[in-house]
């Protein structure tokens, strides 16, 4: 499994209601993404950073979705060009489902 952390820089602060609402626009986008384990959108406290936690079942998958037209999307949307962190994920503990998922 790879874990994808998506950042992007605001151009101003936003409250979590005004972002919740950006997120809830888009998350009908992911439900059912080949390959996508799991997505969590966040805000950080300052409201000046925003993006998504992804848990992915390969980088593959993850690289076939941040292509340029997805970074042009989100920077259309946002402001600013994400940042995409990628990091292995051994072992996943799902506490929803009751499991250990081994990668």
């Amino acid at each position: 499994m790879i874990i994808a952390i998506v950042t992007f820089k605001l151009p101003k602060p936003v409250t979590r209601d005004e972002i919740s609402a950006t997120f809830q626009s888009t998350a009908p986008r992911y439900l059912g993404m080949p390959g996508l384990l799991r997505k969590n959108y966040y805000l950080s406290d300052d409201g000046m950073r925003a993006g998504g936690v992804y848990v992915w079942e390969s980088r593959e998958r993850a690289e076939s979705v941040y292509n340029a037209d997805w970074k042009a999307t989100v920077t259309a949307k946002y402001g600013s060009e994400p940042e995409i962190v990628y990091l292995d994920s051994p072992v996943m503990v799902d506490n929803t489902a009751g499991k250990i998922t081994l990668a």
